[in-house]
């Protein structure tokens, strides 16, 4: 069993994957770092040459291959959730932890982090904020189809998420063992 963690860009997945790593002794997968190392391209670079369309074949690739291994956290991209194919997945072999938080939120955050412009493109032609609530909207219900657990990433820093979700998860893998 794997711990994976889905939500939207922006919400911590990445920096919570890390601390919930050196807590449980797992590796950790950014799911959108390893993309980038198989194309040997960003994601920016991606949608630019190639489209939306072969990103996110190339991000199923990776989250099928992901999926088959055990015992590593998985901080999968905002959009890993939009194939069912992904979803089916990632619920066969991991338990999976939501990370939410608004779109002010999420807004502040992306536009705070340098590395938004290679790691986080814009995905439509809309304003940053219009395209946060319009993506938040069409990818919530399949957020929680996925996930067994939601964790209010809004209001805690990513250190309190982990130790959260560490709470949590720590004995569902003990009684696994």
């Amino acid at each position: 069993m794997n711990l994976a963690l889905v939500g939207f860009r922006g919400v911590g997945k990445s920096h919570v994957a890390r601390l919930l790593g050196e807590r449980l002794g797992w590796p950790v997968i950014d799911a959108d770092v390893e993309l980038q190392r198989r194309a040997q391209r960003t994601i920016a670079q991606i949608f630019a040459a190639d489209g939306e369309p072969a990103f996110r074949d190339l991000e199923t690739a990776v989250i099928a291959d992901l999926m088959q291994q055990d015992q590593q956290v998985v901080a999968l991209g905002g959009g890993a959730v939009l194939r069912a194919e992904n979803r089916a997945a990632i619920q066969a072999n991991s338990y999976t932890f939501w990370l939410t938080a608004d779109a002010d939120t999420i807004m502040a955050r992306i536009s705070a982090d340098a590395a938004t412009a290679t790691q986080r493109p814009r995905l439509t032609e809309m304003t940053p904020r219009e395209e946060i609530e319009q993506l938040l909207q069409v990818r919530e219900s399949l957020y929680r189809e996925t996930a067994d657990v939601i964790v209010d990433a809004q209001q805690q820093t990513p250190e309190e998420v982990a130790r959260e979700i560490y709470q949590f998860f720590a004995p569902l893998i003990e009684s696994a063992s």
